[in-house]
Formats: C-alpha cells, sequence, structure tokens
C-alpha cells in the first residue's frame, strides 16, 4: 500500500477506525470521513502519526452533495489522487416489526444508504478514471442475505447497497477498477452495544469459528480488496461471519 491514498468514509471508528490503521501500518496515507465525531476522529489521526503513519480527518455528510465533493477535491488537493474508496459510514435505521413500521421509517435507510453509495461513488469514479485504476469497497452485511427480525430496513438497504456495488463493478472493469462487497456478520462495535451478552454468546455458538467478529477481522479482508493482491476480482461479495452462512 505504500504511496496509496485511501478514503475511509465512516472512519474514526469501528471497522472504518481499524481499517485506517491497518492500512496506514502498510504505508498508504488514509484520508477519514467522519460525520459527528470529531474527537475520535482526531485521535485516530494523532495515533496514526505517533506510529509513523499518514492521516487526515475531514468532515462531511456523505449523503450531502455539496459535501461530498468538498471531502473529494479536499483530499485531491492534498494527497494528490484517491486510489482507493472504502464505503462504510454507517447509517441509522428503524428497528421494528415489518407490521408496526411506516413507509417513511423504512424508506428512511434505503434512501440514506444507496443515496451515500450513489453521491460518493459520483464523486470518486472520475478521478480514479483519469488515473486508469482504483480499488472499491462497499461494506455492506450478511443480513441482506440472511434475514433477521427487526433488521428489514437495514437488510433491505444494504442488499441494495451489494447489488449497486456489483453494477458498479460491471460498468467499470475495463477502467482499471474495482468493486467489491465486504459483508460482515454481528461484529463488537460500538453500534453493536445494544445486543445482549446472551445473544452474543448464542452467536458465538452458532458460529463455526467459535466467536464473533472484531472489527480487526473485516479491516483484513478490506485491506485485502484495496490492495492490488485483489487485482483480478471485481463484483464478489464475500462473507465475513467466522462460516456462520455454511
Amino acid at each position: 500500500m505504500e504511496g496509496k491514498v485511501v478514503l475511509i468514509t465512516g472512519g474514526g471508528r469501528g471497522i472504518g477506525a481499524e481499517t485506517a490503521r491497518l492500512l496506514a501500518h502498510r504505508g498508504a496515507f488514509v484520508v477519514l470521513n467522519y460525520l459527528s465525531n470529531r474527537e475520535s476522529a482526531n485521535r485516530l489521526v494523532h495515533e496514526i502519526e505517533q506510529k509513523g503513519g499518514r492521516a487526515l480527518a475531514l468532515q462531511a455528510d456523505i449523503r450531502d452533495e455539496q459535501q461530498v465533493q468538498y471531502l473529494v477535491e479536499t483530499t485531491i488537493r492534498q494527497c494528490g489522487k484517491i486510489d482507493g474508496l472504502v464505503s462504510n459510514a454507517a447509517m441509522n435505521f428503524v428497528r421494528k416489526p415489518f407490521l408496526e413500521m411506516s413507509w417513511l421509517e423504512f424508506s428512511q435507510k434505503l434512501n440514506d444508504e444507496l443515496k451515500a453509495a450513489f453521491t460518493l461513488s459520483q464523486a470518486v469514479l472520475p478521478h480514479m478514471l483519469e488515473n486508469h485504476y482504483g480499488r472499491i469497497v462497499y461494506v455492506s452485511t450478511g443480513l441482506a442475505q440472511h434475514p433477521q427480525v427487526p433488521f428489514i430496513a437495514h437488510g433491505t438497504a444494504k442488499a441494495g447497497l451489494t447489488t449497486f456495488g456489483k453494477y458498479i463493478a460491471k460498468e467499470f472493469r475495463t477502467y482499471g477498477i474495482t468493486a467489491n462487497i465486504v459483508s460482515p456478520g454481528l461484529v463488537e462495535t460500538e453500534r453493536t452495544k445494544f445486543q445482549s451478552e446472551e445473544m452474543k454468546r448464542n452467536m458465538a455458538k452458532l458460529t463455526p469459528l467459535g466467536r464473533i467478529a472484531k472489527p480487526e477481522d473485516i479491516a483484513r479482508v478490506i485491506a485485502f480488496y484495496v490492495s492490488d493482491d485483489s487485482q483480478f476480482i471485481t463484483g464478489c461479495d464475500i462473507s465475513v461471519d467466522g462460516g456462520l452462512t455454511i
């Protein structure tokens, strides 16, 4: 990853933060996009720089076209290019049984998830086309293929994201650009703190590898797709769930 520039949305915490640490350790200049937690993002930048890496934190709501343009243009101005994009920012969603959910609650997640991927991809891809090189990773979820109640809004939106990523892979296949999807199972992050310890233990028992994922487990797979080790893979959706899908 030496000399590569990677933009990571949702880069201040969880999977995004671990991905940033790993890519920076491997030589990449990482640009951490965050929405609200400035302190966490700046703390991570300081940590990476203390270890000899290079990092930059930029605030932007990736559902907003103007803010995305600022994010991408600032990255280009300060880093010269964008080699990789990790579309990882988490969008809030309503957790309800289907019959208790309104269309507005359901569609909010669909709109946020897909607009973020659409807006960000449209802003980044022209620069990748110019350089005839790019690595894009969309972070989805295992719930897109294996439904669990009450995650219908989340799972459906991520299924749309997975399909979107495959279309991007197909359309830009001849330009040195790859697009792949990483679909984690349950991951131990701040966003899963609401899950009970009993539920986590049960999930670990069901998982062939005997535990639920840590953010670094997902980060290693993302790092593979962002690197040239994956140069002959595109349009792939890989489950990172300790074998739960089998």
